[in-house]
């Protein structure tokens, strides 16, 4: 396993977030909804999920983060595992014009939604199953806030794939440091299966074979 990285974290802290409301506001049927990933997810009500996901260009920075990191040639290949609505692959193949992007997502609904331009290029697939790649078929996989969204021993099957198909790795997942955190995210969280601390997530990183890199976001 390598490092933590900060690529992620700009993003995720300008939202501004009440954590009690969420909670007292019929959660559970909320996170039913939420839980089809369709457009009531994304879409929909901001009780049920993004309320609303549009492109604003809001990834920019993060595809230059990413690029800068890994030093991602112009021809690089890399695929983005749980990409809704593809907005990142996005702004990756705006600023490498001559790499080639790949993603795919739970949710037919977000893949019908991507930008036109990249569309073709994502498929409908869950994660947790096997994946249609060669070994080391990309320079780069990524995957941001969609792994927590497992069950652990589904967990484990898409960090192996990761592992399998790529020479780089990178994954952002939901965890907590404290209590006041922990609290934050059982209030926010609609679709988490997976309510771990940063050294939990190691653990299973290293327990699932994963040497790739990783970051953490907290509900503060």
């Amino acid at each position: 396993m390598r490092q933590e990285r900060q690529i992620f974290n700009l993003l995720h802290n300008r939202t501004r977030r009440e954590y009690l409301p969420r909670m007292l506001d019929d959660k559970v049927c909320c996170m039913i909804e939420a839980r089809k990933f369709g457009l009531e997810f994304w879409d929909g009500d901001r009780r049920t999920g993004y309320g609303g996901y549009v492109y604003d260009g809001r990834w920019a920075p993060v595809a230059e983060r990413i690029i800068n990191n890994y030093a991602l040639k112009p021809d690089a290949s890399i695929l983005d595992a749980g990409c809704g609505k593809g907005f990142l692959l996005y702004e990756l193949k705006k600023q490498l014009p001559l790499s080639r992007i790949a993603g795919f997502d739970i949710s037919e609904y977000a893949i019908s939604q991507a930008p036109a331009t990249i569309r073709d290029q994502l498929d409908v697939r869950k994660i947790q199953a096997p994946w249609s790649y060669d070994d080391n078929e990309f320079d780069l996989v990524i995957s941001l806030n969609t792994l927590h969204n497992l069950r652990i021993f589904d967990l484990e099957k898409a960090l192996l794939e990761m592992e399998r198909v790529a020479r780089d790795k990178f994954l952002v997942v939901e965890s907590y440091k404290n209590e006041q955190e922990l609290f934050n995210l059982q209030c926010w969280a609609l679709t988490c299966e997976c309510f771990f601390t940063p050294d939990e997530w190691i653990w299973l990183f290293k327990r699932f074979s994963y040497t790739g890199d990783y970051e953490f976001i907290f509900f503060n």
